[in-house]
């Protein structure tokens, strides 16, 4: 019975971390290296992640360099940017690559605060997910007499308790991301 509770915690916990990730990819208005984690750059023949390609850092709040290792992979970074469809326009200088991060407009930074809500909703759906999973694991086990009702219910209820925590964390993270976008 403590197996099922742990494992549903373990799972939930998985979807916050999951959340947070997708939820770090939304932009925000500042340049942060996160913005450029879903390019793909040809890097001789194999699709390699940008960062295992060059150095990524923050030069300010709303600028971006790349320094790609091999000089000669400039124009293909530049390309990767520009086909991941970010809306960024990178400049190079032959060596290096900037990229702006515009600011963002009131409309905009609307619509990225919808999306959070609508991932937050998602991820909420799936911690409910490991909640029911979890506890028709427990009827099972009370059918098939491995535990009685009162365990039963007892596991129930702390499943229910690490499912409200949960989803707490979840509209706590998005608080988080709507004020950080609606910040300007």
């Amino acid at each position: 019975m403590n197996e099922v509770v742990k494992d549903a915690k373990q799972r939930m916990d998985k979807s916050i971390e999951a959340f947070r990730d997708e939820v770090s990819r939304i932009r925000t208005g500042k340049a942060t290296t996160a913005l450029l984690d879903s390019v793909r750059v040809d890097y001789y023949g194999n699709m390699s992640p940008l960062n295992q390609v060059g150095n990524v850092s923050v030069l300010d709040a709303h600028t971006l360099s790349i320094t790609p290792w091999d000089k000669s992979m400039v124009s293909a970074v530049e390309k990767a940017i520009m086909q991941a469809n970010l809306g960024f326009n990178p400049a190079s200088d032959g060596t290096n690559i900037r990229i702006p991060v515009p600011p963002l407009n009131e409309e905009r930074r609307k619509d990225l605060v919808k999306l959070v809500k609508k991932f937050g909703e998602d991820y909420k759906i799936a911690i409910r997910n490991v909640r029911r999973d979890a506890n028709d694991k427990l009827k099972k086990m009370e059918k098939d007499k491995e535990l009685s009702e009162d365990q039963r219910r007892d596991s129930e209820d702390e499943i229910q308790k690490v499912t409200d925590n949960h989803t707490e964390k979840i509209d706590e993270i998005i608080g988080l991301k709507e004020k950080e976008i609606m910040e300007v």
